[in-house]
C-alpha cells in the first residue's frame, strides 16, 4: 500500500515545524489551512447540486438515503443522518448512517473493520438496501475497502451511488455515479483526516442533506417547517416558525399549533388560508408536502370560488 500517492497522506510544508511554534503561531497555521476548505468545495458545487437533484428524486420515489464510512467518515455520516428527524421531521429510516464496526465504532475506533469490503455488503443487506435507495460512500482517502465494498454492491443493485472523498482520482470516485471530491490538500498533522478533510466532508454532507430536504418541501422560505417539537426548545421554535411564516401573533400561533397537533407547516397553512386542519392536510398532500405550493393552490381555489359567487 503506497500512501504517498494520496493527497490526504502527504506532509504539509506549512506545518513542518508546528511542534516548535508558539501557540498563537500554531493556531494561525491551522486557520490558514482551514481557509482553503471553502475554495475546495466551491470547485465542486455543480457536482453537489447534481447529487442533491438525483437524491431528492430517489427519495420522492420512495427510496432512502444511506451514508457509509469508516472512522471519522462513518461518524460524520451518522451525525448527519441523526440530525434529520428532529430538524425535518423525517422518519429515522429515511436517512441512515452505517459505520465499519457497527455501533461500538461510533465511540471507540474499530480500525480493522474498515479493511473488510464484505462487511459493508452484510450491513446493507441487514437494512434491506434496495435499488430504489441512495448510497453515499464517504472516505477521505477514497480507498477504504469497507466503502468500496458497499459502493460495488449498491452499483450492482442499480441504486444511486455517490462518492465523497478528498483525494484526486480516488477508487471510490471511479465506482460512483456521482463523485464529490473537495481536494483539501495535506493535513496539518500528516494523515489526520479528521481535520481539513473531515471538515470538508461535514460541509458537503450539510449541503447534500439540507438541499435534499428543501427539495422535499421540508423548508418554507428558510424556515424548518417540519421541525419535530420534541422538547421545550423545539416547541418554542415551532411557535416562532408559525409566527414568522404566517405573520400572526403568538396567541394565534399557539392556537393553530394545538389544532395542527404541533405541526408548524400545517399551522402556517391554516393561519394564512383560514382552512381547517383536515383541509390543510389534504392540501399539503396534494402539494406533495410543499407549503408554498399548498398556499398558492388553496388561495387560488378560494379566489376562483369568490369570483364564481360574485358572478352569480
Amino acid at each position: 500500500m503506497d500512501l504517498t500517492k494520496l493527497t490526504t497522506e502527504r506532509r504539509n510544508p506549512a506545518s513542518a515545524h508546528i511542534d516548535t511554534c508558539t501557540t498563537l503561531e500554531m493556531v494561525t497555521i491551522m486557520q490558514q489551512e482551514d481557509s482553503k476548505i471553502s475554495t475546495a468545495i466551491k470547485k465542486i458545487l455543480p457536482a453537489i447540486a447534481k447529487a442533491i437533484d438525483a437524491t431528492s428524486q430517489r427519495l420522492k420515489d420512495g427510496g432512502r438515503l444511506f451514508y457509509i464510512g469508516a472512522g471519522t467518515s462513518g461518524r460524520l455520516g451518522i451525525l448527519d443522518a441523526s440530525e434529520c428527524p428532529p430538524t425535518y421531521g423525517t422518519d429515522p429510516e429515511l436517512v441512515q448512517g452505517l459505520i465499519a464496526g457497527g455501533i461500538p465504532a461510533i465511540f471507540r475506533a474499530q480500525e480493522g473493520a474498515e479493511d473488510n469490503p464484505a462487511l459493508a455488503v452484510k450491513d446493507l443487506k441487514e437494512h434491506d438496501f434496495s435499488p430504489k435507495d441512495v448510497l453515499v460512500g464517504i472516505a477521505a482517502s477514497g480507498r477504504t475497502p469497507y466503502v468500496i465494498g458497499g459502493l460495488q454492491y449498491a452499483h450492482e443493485l442499480g441504486a444511486l451511488t455517490i462518492a465523497l472523498s478528498c483525494s484526486e482520482h480516488s477508487k471510490i470516485a471511479a465506482l460512483a455515479d456521482i463523485a464529490l471530491t473537495p481536494v483539501t490538500g495535506p493535513e496539518i498533522v500528516t494523515g489526520s483526516t479528521r481535520m481539513k478533510a473531515g471538515t470538508a466532508q461535514k460541509l458537503v454532507l450539510n449541503m447534500l442533506s439540507t438541499g435534499t430536504m428543501i427539495k422535499l418541501g421540508k423548508v418554507y422560505g428558510n424556515l424548518m417547517v417540519d421541525v419535530r417539537a420534541s422538547n421545550q426548545k423545539l416547541r418554542e421554535r415551532a411557535v416562532r416558525i408559525v409566527m414568522e411564516g404566517s405573520g400572526c401573533e403568538r396567541g394565534e400561533a399557539e392556537k393553530a399549533l394545538a389544532a395542527a397537533d404541533g405541526r408548524a407547516k400545517l399551522a402556517i397553512l391554516m393561519v394564512v388560508t383560514g382552512i381547517s386542519a383536515s383541509e390543510g392536510r389534504n392540501a399539503l398532500e396534494k402539494a406533495y408536502g410543499h407549503l408554498a405550493a399548498a398556499i398558492r393552490q388553496t388561495l387560488g381555489k378560494a379566489s376562483a370560488q369568490e369570483e364564481t359567487t360574485h358572478e352569480l
